[in-house]
């Protein structure tokens, strides 16, 4: 038996992104940081954000989940962090992407660039459903693999996604840290300038793109994205008042067909398409399980 409760956060306007802004505050709040141009490293930082949110971030008071895996995995010894695996399961088993529509703070930069008016907005392009599949290809390689397989001379592996591709380490940690600290002004080199250039189009393509990042690259996306379709939070249709006029899928910025697949990989629950939809049919909400007393007195009615 299902309860879904239909949810009142999609119907007000723009309360998603007060939301992702006041989170993003909130996990970014060491002030002191900022003005010191040093990292905060305190108790709190063990503890994981369910977003992208860089440890190097000066205002950082939490650990991004994603930097956490490749230090435990690039760790001498081939550790295994149970608390950082069990806490990507926990939020992806709990609410799939909502973390990623909701949470993340680059999500808001790319959601708040793409409102940049633009001569042409690209929706959709030749390629756009495999170019998706890129995503579990980064995390499994430079995730994953590379931290496991190559190691310095005393058998340390690197967070190879952190060093060479995540734009929101160079936006949030290294643009303010080599502001801040001259010294490290005089010892930039080629991978700082190729992690500017990297952001720069991430930033760019975030204008005439929907959350390119988040479609293409990122691989915490891609960790939650497989909780989608079995996820406690997630969207139902009823095909009693849905008439198929396809305004979902319409509204949807992730390019998701709704009514075919409401918990696709690809949903973060923004809850677009719900406010689309002209008949309430898309509700979300919790799979509730059964009272005891309840489920008894059913079967004892039958």
């Amino acid at each position: 038996m299902f309860a879904w409760s239909v949810s009142v956060l999609g119907s007000i306007k723009h309360l998603r992104h007060w939301v992702q802004s006041v989170w993003a505050i909130a996990t970014n709040s060491y002030a002191i940081g900022f003005l010191q141009g040093k990292i905060y490293k305190g108790n709190l930082k063990q503890l994981c954000v369910p977003g992208l949110n860089c440890y190097s971030c000066p205002g950082a008071i939490g650990s991004c989940p994603i930097g956490a895996l490749q230090a435990v995995i690039g760790s001498k010894g081939l550790k295994f962090s149970y608390y950082i695996v069990g806490f990507l399961m926990l939020i992806g088993a709990v609410c799939g992407r909502f973390a990623c529509g909701w949470l993340c703070p680059f999500g808001l930069i790319q959601e708040l660039l793409h409102k940049i008016p633009f001569p042409k907005k690209i929706k959709t392009f030749k390629g756009d459903k495999l170019l998706r599949l890129l995503k579990y290809l980064v995390l499994l390689i430079f995730v994953i693999f590379l931290p496991m397989l190559l190691r310095d001379i005393i058998g340390q592996g690197a967070p190879y996604f952190c060093k060479l591709i995540c734009p929101v380490g160079t936006l949030e940690g290294g643009i303010p840290l080599v502001a801040l600290n001259e010294s490290l002004s005089g010892a930039l080199g080629w991978l700082y300038t190729w992690k500017l250039a990297f952001l720069g189009a991430a930033l760019f393509f975030s204008i005439i793109i929907y959350r390119p990042f988040c479609k293409y690259i990122c691989p915490l996306g891609a960790i939650y994205s497989v909780f989608n379709p079995i996820a406690f939070y997630r969207y139902r249709i009823d095909a009693d008042k849905c008439t198929s006029c396809g305004a979902c899928s319409r509204a949807c910025k992730m390019n998701i067909d709704v009514m075919r697949s409401a918990n696709s990989l690809e949903c973060i629950r923004c809850g677009k398409c719900k406010t689309a939809c002209p008949t309430g049919a898309i509700c979300s909400g919790v799979k509730i399980i059964p009272n005891t007393v309840q489920a008894k007195k059913q079967l004892q009615d039958v």
